[in-house]
């Protein structure tokens, strides 16, 4: 029987708030089943087709009722309903006549899966949509010859390799979840799970509210937000009826709907270079539906396919490659800082595309499938009485584990066999009334009369589903689990970092406040609480690391709707809040992307609200498992490895502290994503067993790494002043990556001759081209370095310094230097440059030699380091650069008049750098002067026809006879001869003063060069919070005014400096000119 391919459909959502606040770009287009993608840095463009493109991107309208629709007929906008009828459609069809049909969504985080399957509000996904129209058949359909349908609801959650029961809600969870078992089809089932039978599509639509209820409560429970679990809701549809012969037959179907964890999930981290292994069980799905879908594109029959490797491919067996008509569908972002991710779901989704399965009409005589489920129940019973009197029959496993097994599928089997003879009426009301013991819920009269909190999650489908109830009085709020009765908490979370005692909220007739215990984090709009603290409608709490509510006030306050509150007040709101107070508010809207690192900065910004709440998470993780280890975020600006000093991209790292020993290390974001689900999983196993983290072996604690060297800050030595073989002696500062002084240093770079003998200032040359063709030889030394806040901090410490110049591909370093604030280095380095060319001399005038200094800490080992270089440079191949490894309020107005005076001064240090130019100008004006001044006194040598040669004296000559000749001589010169003289001894005097008077030049910017340089790197000043109306609230303004005016006075002295220095120069050089020119003009005249 010929197979039938997977049927693939790609969908793209509109921009979210925090793309639009990014003014990201489109990277998607669409045109029929063609999907193009279009890298935002290069324009390379990528097309893939599939079964379905569907555009969903713009070019539709809001209705009165939030239902989204195409703006116009001609609108190519793809609402729900379309997608249902293309996709849910035909899988309502195939369950009709009796096929298994499964669907599936699969994307990034935030792409829309949820929305395609479940759908928002008025906006109804498939899976209702489906139901309803499933229900609405089955009202219509003919019943005549008895034919009776029926319809069972389960809904499950696979989260780190656990399966959940979302329709329970036993609060305590199975330790290691449900199990998974396999049939005597070999398809893999879950035998414990819920399987309730449903009258009509309200009844479905309760199990479904009721089952996101429990998985949002889990996710808090497990620290998990649902991007990190699959669900997977299963309707089993039977039609009962007789058929031609009159036989009782049942044809059956089950539909599998599954909406996917974040496709970032399956990303690989090996680029990490994590000595631990690459994720975790929670990974693993993922990781193994990846493999699997792999496997079975290749087509290759000989080849294993892995569906044993985890709980979700096992469960998607029959879905993949087996029995079952399967529909993928893959949600898309369409912004360009979502390139990668969304590149990759179009990969996965072109590879899905190329599965075959085999799809059956299940049909059998309702009598057989008795029949055969007594038979097999006797076979087991033999098998079990088999195994239980010695005999192995074959079988190798523990006996104990074997005898439990076939115990339990006897039960199932005795199950289904006692269900069969059950009426479908009877199977309605058992299981009516076990929903009506096992739920019960607030009123809604109660939260329309009284303020309450409702939950913000990551998953829109999972915000606003938890109400917590604020009672007149005090409300205590604290963890769940509190042994001591007396001190029940009213508001009981489960969340990672809440106390028995967490906080209070306490409510009259009027207001309400919220008053943390101390020290509990308690966050108001983004700000950490340590008072009592008023509450007003729609404010933002944050409790404990992920404990996330939004306060809804009394009903005189409320003039949204909790719908509206939601989605204005989202989850990404509530980080770009907390991320603000950190003061990482970078004002993404007043940006404009014309330039390339616009988006980076972009990027670096979505990524650094993406990994703040992992942070917080880890942190609480660390302090309830008493590791003593703390994780904070920052920013890398990799300008300062930059040898040209020139903006380079930025990146955003997290630095680990050991507490108790103070050794510090940096992980990388791919780094400390891999550690983070690897510290989630051994939290997930202390819950179920404390004991198990006394056990972990040392070397496979994530929170453990061995003792590393740290990046601390560079120095950066200015190498113009070699070009003109000037050597350069200064005391420079260390800046880190934030621009900020960990120390200095005191080095040299001086010219030397091929022995190492430093050359003094009187080799200076006034034109870099002499040093053309040449050998060229450098010495750089390291005298000391001063005032390092590192050893400050932790006098156990130690640091080296590593540097490289031009080309070199390793560089040199100095030794280990321990426990010294003021260390002496008395290191030097000779280098030579075989043969300078132009690309040297062009180095020489716009580089530095850039002073890596790196921490050292206690316990590391000291190895020698093979790969240095040999001090040679050779002007043959290009010259490249790499990173080391590793209270009053003002209007917008006055605020938006800031922001300008801010960027202003920027761009007002960069037009100093600029300056520099005039003195390379002046440099070939003064060459130009000087070649000139040479032409002129060869011209007065060629003219001189007397010659310029003192007589001889004669002996018998007297002294007056001597003086009178010489005098006589004198007047006898010609003025040209006369000219050659002065000119000769003249340019040597030019050549002086103007060496003095560069020297003096380059003296006097060295200072203004290392301010200028900590004036580039640093950062700037968060924006302050503004108010709905758009004014600047607290003292945030103040704070601005006071760090733009020492801004601005900074850069008054440095443009005050630079333009002292430059004038000092043209003045030397002006009055040296004017010197010589009086010099060679006859008789003095000008």
């Amino acid at each position: 029987m010929p197979g039938e391919n997977v049927k693939v459909a790609v969908r793209v959502r509109p921009f979210n708030q925090r793309e639009i606040d990014a003014n990201s770009k489109c990277v998607i287009q669409m045109d029929g089943g063609s999907t193009t993608i279009t890298n935002p840095h290069t324009g390379e463009k990528k097309t893939f087709t599939f079964d379905h493109s569907y555009w969903s991107h713009d070019g539709y309208n809001e209705r009165s009722d939030s239902m989204l629709v195409p703006e116009n007929e001609t609108s190519v906008y793809a609402d729900q309903q379309c997608v249902f009828n293309q996709l849910g459609r035909q899988v309502l069809d195939n369950a009709w006549e009796g096929y298994n049909s499964t669907l599936f969504a699969y994307g990034q985080t935030g792409s829309g899966k949820s929305y395609s399957m479940l759908g928002y509000g008025t906006n109804k996904g498939i899976v209702p949509i489906a139901c309803g129209e499933l229900f609405k058949a089955i009202d219509s359909a003919d019943k005549s010859n008895g034919k009776q349908m029926q319809v069972t609801f389960s809904m499950l959650e696979i989260y780190n390799e656990h399966v959940r029961d979302l329709l329970t809600n036993n609060t305590k969870a199975i330790p290691g979840g449900l199990k998974v078992r396999q049939d005597r089809n070999q398809s893999f089932y879950v035998p414990d799970l819920k399987q309730l039978p449903c009258r009509d599509y309200k009844a479905i639509e309760r199990l479904m509210e009721q089952g996101t209820i429990n998985r949002t409560t889990a996710s808090t429970n497990m620290n998990a937000t649902s991007s990190r679990s699959h669900m997977v809701i299963t309707i089993k549809f039977k039609q009962v009826f007789n058929n031609d012969r009159g036989e009782s037959t049942t044809k059956t179907s089950e539909i599998n709907l599954v909406d996917l964890a974040g496709s970032e999930r399956a990303k690989s981290t090996g680029a990490t270079g994590d000595r631990l292994r690459e994720g975790s069980a929670i990974n693993v799905s993922l990781l193994t539906l990846s493999s699997v879908i792999e496997a079975l594109a290749e087509g290759n029959p000989k080849k294993t396919i892995p569906y044993r490797s985890s709980v979700l491919t096992k469960l998607l067996k029959s879905a993949l490659g087996g029995n079952s008509k399967t529909v993928m569908i893959a949600a898309l972002s369409p912004a360009d800082i979502n390139y990668e991710e969304t590149l990759s779901t179009l990969r996965y989704a072109d590879r899905a595309k190329k599965i075959q399965n085999k799809a059956v009409i299940n049909l059998s005589p309702t009598e057989k499938l008795i029949h055969d489920l007594k038979s097999e129940n006797a076979r087991l019973l033999q098998l079990l009485a088999s195994h239980a009197s010695g005999g192995s029959s074959g079988m190798t496993h523990d006996k104990d584990f074997i005898t439990a097994d076939l115990e339990h599928l006897i039960a199932q089997n005795e199950k289904q066999m006692k269900e069969s003879t059950m009426s479908w009426e009877q199977k309605l009301e058992d299981a009516k009334r076990g929903w009506e013991l096992e739920h019960v819920s607030a009123s809604d009269k109660m939260f329309s009369k009284n303020p309450y909190f409702q939950n913000v999650n990551e998953d829109p489908q999972l915000s606003g589903v938890i109400k917590k109830f604020i009672y007149e009085g005090v409300t205590m709020v604290g963890k769940c689990n509190n042994i001591d009765t007396t001190k029940k908490p009213h508001i009981a979370l489960r969340g990672l970092g809440i106390q028995d005692h967490h906080a209070n909220i306490m409510c009259n007739k009027s207001n309400v406040y919220a008053d943390p215990i101390s020290p509990n984090e308690v966050f108001v709009n983004g700000v950490k609480i340590s008072k009592k603290t008023a509450l007003k409608h729609g404010d933002r709490i944050k409790m404990g690391s992920n404990s996330l509510f939004l306060f809804v006030g009394f009903p005189n306050e409320r003039k949204k709707s909790d719908d509206e509150l939601t989605k204005k007040y989202d989850y990404n709101f509530f980080q770009n809040e907390l991320a603000a107070s950190l003061g990482i508010n970078y004002d993404l809207k007043s940006k404009q992307k014309d330039a390339s690192g616009d988006l980076g900065i972009a990027e670096v910004y979505h990524d650094y609200l993406t990994l703040m709440p992992m942070v917080a998470e880890v942190n609480a993780i660390s302090e309830e498992l008493q590791k003593n280890v703390s994780f904070s975020l920052f920013v890398l600006n990799l300008a300062s490895y930059d040898s040209s000093g020139l903006e380079k991209e930025k990146e955003v790292a997290v630095k680990v502290v050991q507490q108790i020993t103070n050794q510090v290390w940096i992980w990388s974001k791919a780094k400390f994503t891999n550690r983070k689900y690897l510290i989630e999983e051994l939290y997930n196993n202390f819950t179920e067993n404390p004991e198990s983290v006394n056990d972990i072996a040392h070397e496979d604690d994530p929170f453990w790494d061995p003792v590393e060297d740290v990046y601390l800050g560079c120095a950066h030595a200015w190498l113009h002043s070699l070009a003109y073989c000037m050597p350069l002696d200064d005391q420079i500062a260390i800046l880190n990556h934030s621009g900020k002084e960990e120390g200095h240093l005191q080095v040299s770079v001086s010219p030397c001759t091929a022995n190492g003998i430093v050359q003094s200032d009187e080799m200076m040359i006034l034109d870099p081209n002499d040093l053309l063709n040449k050998r060229f030889d450098i010495m750089i030394q390291i005298q000391q370095c001063i005032g390092l806040k590192w050893i400050k901090q932790n006098s156990t410490r130690g640091i080296m310094i590593k540097f490289k110049l031009y080309d070199e591909r390793y560089g040199h370093q100095t030794r280990a230097l321990w426990h010294v604030v003021n260390p002496r280095v008395n290191f030097q380095q000779h280098i030579t440059v075989d043969n300078v060319d132009d690309d040297f001399l062009t180095y020489l005038h716009s580089n530095a030699v850039v002073f890596e200094v790196w921490g050292l800490q206690g316990g590391r080992v000291d190895t020698p380091d093979t790969t240095l270089d040999d001090g040679m440079i050779r002007t043959n191949t290009p010259p490249h650069s790499s990173p080391p490894s590793t209270a009053a309020s003002f209007s917008s107005a006055e605020f938006d008049a800031m922001e300008k005076e801010l960027e202003g001064a920027k761009h007002e240090i960069k037009s100093l750098s600029d300056q520099k130019e005039e003195l390379f100008q002046l440099c070939r004006i003064l060459r130009k002067e000087n070649t000139n001044l040479k032409t002129k006194v060869k011209e007065a040598k060629k003219n001189n026809k007397n010659g310029i040669t003192r007589p001889s004296r004669p002996k018998s000559a007297s002294k007056s006879e001597i003086i009178s000749k010489e005098v006589q001589n004198e007047k006898d010169k010609t003025p040209s001869s006369r000219s050659s003289s002065a000119a000769s001894q003249g340019n040597n005097n030019v050549q002086a003063e103007l060496g003095r008077a560069l020297k003096r030049y380059f003296g006097d910017i060295k200072p203004i060069q290392s301010q200028m340089q900590y004036l580039l790197s640093s950062e700037m000043p968060p924006e302050p919070a503004r108010s709905k109306h758009g004014s600047v609230k607290g003292d945030s303004y103040d704070r601005l005014r006071s760090f733009a005016d020492v801004r601005q006075k900074d850069i008054d002295q440095l443009s005050e400096g630079f333009n002292k220095a430059l004038l000092t120069l043209k003045s030397s050089v002006a009055a040296t000119v004017r010197a010589r020119k009086t010099e060679m003009q006859p008789n003095g005249s000008s």
